[in-house]
């Protein structure tokens, strides 16, 4: 199914020290692998072992439907706490929802002047009230993942000859958000139908950290990955001579997490930098599921979504118009994927057209 591509590993050690070869060493890998594969392998990221937060994840899986029903947050449009399964689906798929389950938390402070435009989006944490220490692991994983985001994205700005806090500088106070995920076990018959974990995709956001995944094995002991086609696989960027692109298994070196983009980076860099399309494919065999994480670094709301000045070419202009804030861009996505409604649209553009209904209404009252 994949190939085996040269995927560039960079040392977010090297890239933020004061050495300016190891410096211009790691710049280069991120170019190479962001503008190529949409990917890197990134090595000293100071990111702990996220063993212990899946033990309590898991634990929290277990719970009975009712129980894990409190946390579900629809209201919030799954933005925090509990996303039951078969909730979320790709954009471009087959309309199959996501087979998985996943928990919602902003491990960073947000803008608090946000709150009242995006309420479902700018909003407080949901935790379960008797597990304190899935609360503190979760907190503190996301919060380390997001350092080294902001470390990749500094190191992305100067990579491409911009200010240092070109990227980071756009991204303060925005609706980053960290996700537990569990897929669950499969069926014989789907197995055999070949149905995946979670369809093909490319984030919204800026940067997306993994920090590695976890199968359990019927039994529910952590096993290896039941067969090669199962886990992480990504889209290279189509060419000549590949122009589907190529499907590279994101499975990073012992002791690396993955970095990879998302649109809203793709777009600011006008595709300098390309957002990656991945699926989770599904064992061959019944019966397992897999544990995984991921961290979103996102625009500030405010922010546009628009090539920079920078990347303003007449080509990136037209595959990227119209200009949209970060917000608006991140409401129209949550619709798309299911996870908002679609009266969330209703949000958007003049809302106070009863105004003049009433007024007429009046008229013709007295009239």
């Amino acid at each position: 199914m994949a190939y085996e591509p040269s995927i560039p590993t960079v040392d977010l050690a090297e890239l933020a020290g004061p050495d300016p070869t190891a410096r211009s060493r790691a710049e280069a890998a991120l170019r190479e692998g962001f503008g190529e594969c949409g990917l890197v392998y990134v090595r000293t990221h100071g990111v702990s072992d996220i063993g212990a937060l899946y033990d309590r994840f898991l634990a929290f899986t277990a719970r009975s439907a009712e129980d894990k029903e409190r946390f579900n947050r629809n209201d919030l449009w799954f933005q925090r706490g509990w996303t039951p399964p078969d909730t979320e689906k790709a954009v471009v798929g087959t309309g199959q929802p996501d087979f998985k389950e996943c928990w919602f938390a902003a491990p960073e402070a947000l803008d608090p002047g946000l709150r009242a435009q995006y309420p479902e989006i700018f909003c407080d944490n949901v935790w379960p009230d008797d597990d304190a220490a899935f609360a503190a692991l979760d907190l503190k994983l996301g919060h380390e993942l997001h350092v080294a985001g902001l470390a990749l994205l500094r190191g992305c700005a100067r990579a491409l000859g911009l200010p240092e806090d070109g990227f980071t500088s756009r991204a303060e106070g925005g609706a980053h958000v960290f996700r537990l995920l569990r897929y669950l076990p499969l069926t014989e018959a789907q197995t055999s139908q070949k149905v995946v974990w979670g369809e093909e995709h490319t984030d919204f956001n800026l940067i997306t950290l993994l920090p590695g995944g976890r199968f359990h094995a019927p039994d529910g002991s952590v096993s290896a990955a039941p067969d090669a086609g199962s886990g992480l696989y990504l889209r290279t960027r189509p060419s000549a001579e590949h122009p589907e692109g190529r499907m590279v298994r994101g499975t990073a070196p012992a002791g690396c997490i993955v970095a990879q983009v998302g649109q809203q980076l793709e777009i600011l860099t006008g595709g300098t930098f390309l957002a990656t399309p991945h699926v989770i494919t599904a064992p061959h065999t019944a019966g397992y599921s897999r544990l995984s994480a991921a961290h979103f670094v996102h625009l500030h709301a405010h922010q546009i979504v628009f090539p920079l000045p920078e990347f303003r070419t007449d080509e990136a202009v037209q595959a990227y118009a119209p200009p949209v804030l970060a917000g608006t861009y991140a409401i129209k996505t949550l619709v798309d994927i299911g996870l908002a409604p679609p009266t969330a649209l209703n949000k958007l553009g003049y809302r106070h057209y009863d105004r003049l209904a009433s007024i007429r209404a009046r008229e013709a009252g007295e009239g």
